[in-house]
C-alpha cells in the first residue's frame, strides 16, 4: 500500500523550525521519502518474522502455546464440577485456569464438553 502524497494537504508543525507542508512540492516529496522508508521497514520487519517463522519450524517448533488445561487438570475438574458446593473461582484458582477454559471443557455438572474430549483422546507425541 503506497501512500500518494496528492492526496493530502497537511502542514505538520514539528517544532524548532521543522514542518511538512504537503501543499508546496517540497513537503508532498518529503511526505512522500517518509511514506516510502514506513513502507519499506514494515515490508522488512515482515520479512523478519516470515524467516523466524521458518526456522522455528526447522527446529521442530509449532508456534502455538501450550494448553491451560491438561489431562491431569481435566480429571480433578471433572469430579469437583459434578459436586454442588463447588465454588468455581478456587476450582480455576486451584487449577490455574480461567472460567472460561474450565467451562470450555468440563460442564457445570461435570461432565465432559468437546474440548474436554478432545484432550483426553488427542494422540500424544
Amino acid at each position: 500500500m503506497a501512500y500518494v502524497a496528492t492526496y493530502f494537504n497537511w502542514k505538520v508543525p514539528t517544532g524548532h523550525g521543522a514542518s511538512i507542508d504537503t501543499t508546496t512540492p517540497a513537503g508532498k516529496l518529503v511526505f512522500g521519502i517518509f511514506a516510502t522508508l514506513s513502507e519499506f521497514e514494515r515490508e522488512l520487519i515482515s520479512e523478519r518474522t516470515r524467516a523466524g517463522l521458518a526456522a522455528a519450524r526447522a527446529r521442530g517448533r509449532k508456534g502455538e502455546a501450550p494448553f491451560k488445561m491438561t489431562v491431569a487438570k481435566v480429571r480433578p475438574a471433572m469430579a469437583a464440577m459434578g459436586k454442588p458446593k463447588t465454588k468455581v473461582a478456587d476450582l480455576c484458582r486451584e487449577l490455574g485456569v480461567t472460567r472460561q477454559t474450565l467451562y470450555r471443557h468440563v460442564s457445570p455438572t461435570g461432565n465432559l464438553r468437546e474440548h474436554g474430549r478432545k484432550l483426553l483422546h488427542r494422540k500424544r507425541g
